[in-house]
């Protein structure tokens, strides 16, 4: 099941307080980067973030999924709702982040 473009538009708001928030749209889902890093994405009308050490500590009852068959685990973020708690978890696991892969 694809995620629809108002659910983007939905987190895209919710991620508001955060500056240099970008996307990708990717086989009818969404990659969510931050200040150029992918932080997570839209997945079946799910937010899910990567597992770092700030996103483990920040949501230690955060239940893991799989966003597409064969793709590494993520947290599904449940606190969509709480805009300071998504830029104190997206400050957080930027400098835990890769760098993007340089083309």
């Amino acid at each position: 099941m694809a995620s629809s473009k108002e659910y983007l538009e939905f987190i895209l708001e919710q991620l508001s307080l955060l500056e240099d928030i970008t996307y990708k749209a990717m086989m009818g889902e969404y990659i969510i980067y931050y200040r150029g890093k992918i932080v997570g994405g839209i997945y079946d009308e799910r937010f899910l973030v990567k597992q770092t050490k700030s996103s483990l500590k920040l949501m230690p009852d955060a239940e893991l999924e799989l966003p597409y068959e064969g793709a590494k685990e993520m947290l599904m973020v449940d606190e969509v709702d709480n805009k300071e708690f998504l830029k104190e978890l997206f400050d957080a696991m930027y400098p835990e982040l890769p760098a993007p892969k340089k083309k």
